[in-house]
């Protein structure tokens, strides 16, 4: 099992996140590789969280590298710094894409503690 399925399992099996309590919202994340794209959709409902692997329209999409990915679901990569650096692309509400950054783990700071936020 990868991180990234690691990460969408620990959404699936927790259902809801107190973090949420205020968002509603689908996203569909597009995963790409060198085989192709992998599609996971979470919907959002006022904390309650969906999890589904398809393809299905979503309010927002967010595009990034399995590597990038990889990197987000472990804390190694900050989720704001690399849609700035274009590692992460959002189509539709980036307000909500930004929102999802509480439920990533917080990046190591250059000392090994980890730092605020993903993204």
């Amino acid at each position: 099992m990868t991180s990234i399925d690691a990460f969408f399992d620990r959404l699936r099996r927790n259902g809801a996140d107190d973090r949420l309590v205020k968002v509603s919202g689908s996203v569909r994340f597009d995963i790409h590789d060198d085989r192709g794209v992998r599609h996971w959709r979470l919907d959002i409902d006022r904390g309650r969280l969906r999890v589904t692997e398809d393809d299905n329209p979503a309010s927002t999409v967010i595009r990034m590298s399995q590597q990038t990915a990889e990197a987000l679901a472990t804390g190694e990569m900050n989720g704001l710094a690399a849609i700035n650096r274009g590692e992460i692309m959002v189509d539709g509400d980036l307000a909500l894409a930004l929102r999802l950054g509480r439920l990533l783990p917080a990046p190591a700071t250059a000392n090994g503690r980890h730092g605020g936020g993903g993204a």
